[in-house]
């Protein structure tokens, strides 16, 4: 009893053209191949079936009933294998899946906010998991596929993620439009430090910051009266308040009731980042979500 032993693609390509072609000439030229090499094929396809599979005559070759009987399973075979290659097709406006994105609240009001509205006018169907970010966990859950997209800093994504920059960030002093310290225009350096601040700390408890670390290295210093660790609730606590808080600009750039203006200091800024595993890198629906999240940040810088 014959076995199938050595038969790869390229042979049932071979195969399948001879039975379309019923010539070993035509279907050389079908496969760009010569004809000693389709030849060649052709012996080793008689070989692994145990069968002569093509008959000689005057007006070509025909098939044994073998050949004929193989016929239809080799184009299966053939459309199977050509799906598994061929790049998955993805359409924004049908896709059903389910997808979890990770980071700060500072970021799910600057990235998610704007993604989620444009991700509802294209694909509405698409089910969306927002969560905090757990930096210690970051690189296991991207892995897992708990996480699919994490919003981080360049700085902080684990070796071995993919990051692409979203935009970058500044940081401004804001605080409410009515305050009396904006009565005589900006406040210079003295007038800033000597305001009662608010800070966002990640523990909820620390009473220091980068705008702190700055105003040292000029010789001088603020008094922070708040600490909060949610990033969220600082624009209504400011208007409520004669608090000033250093924040991101976009966490207040659109808030009624709030006036902004630089630092008196250089306080550098950051790059907020998109950062996911290998294993959805090709993916074409992820690598179109990455697109739209990136075309719906910079689209509100």
């Amino acid at each position: 009893m014959h076995t199938v032993k050595t038969l790869d693609l390229n042979l049932l390509k071979a195969l399948n053209a001879l039975l379309d072609e019923r010539s070993v000439t035509r279907a050389a030229e079908k496969l760009s191949v010569s004809q000693p090499a389709m030849s060649g094929m052709l012996t080793r396809l008689r070989d692994s079936f145990g069968d002569p599979l093509f008959i000689r005559t005057q007006h070509g070759i025909l098939p044994t009933d073998r050949a004929k009987a193989l016929a239809s399973p080799v184009k299966q075979i053939l459309e199977q294998a050509d799906a598994l290659l061929r790049e998955l097709e993805f359409h924004p406006s049908d896709a059903e899946l389910k997808i979890a994105i990770a980071g700060t609240d500072y970021a799910m009001r600057t990235v998610a906010t704007p993604f989620l509205a444009a991700l509802r006018r294209q694909a509405p169907n698409i089910q969306v998991a927002i969560n905090l970010l757990n930096e210690r966990t970051m690189y296991d859950d991207l892995e897992r596929g708990t996480l699919d997209f994490a919003l981080t800093t360049p700085e902080q994504a684990p070796d071995g993620l993919h990051v692409r920059s979203l935009f970058d960030e500044h940081y401004v002093c804001a605080l409410r439009s009515d305050h009396p310290a904006l009565a005589d225009g900006t406040p210079d350096l003295a007038k800033f430090c000597a305001l009662e601040h608010a800070l966002v700390s990640p523990t909820g408890s620390g009473f220091s910051g980068i705008a702190d670390r700055m105003l040292a290295a000029n010789g001088v210093s603020r008094r922070v009266s708040l600490s909060v660790q949610s990033f969220l609730i600082l624009p209504d606590i400011l208007r409520d308040s004669d608090l000033c808080a250093v924040v991101p600009y976009l966490l207040v750039a659109k808030q009624s009731g709030i006036t902004t203006f630089a630092p008196p200091v250089t306080i550098p800024g950051f790059t907020k980042a998109l950062a996911w595993h290998e294993r959805t890198h090709r993916n074409p629906a992820h690598k179109w979500l990455r697109d739209l999240m990136f075309e719906s940040c910079w689209r509100q810088v």
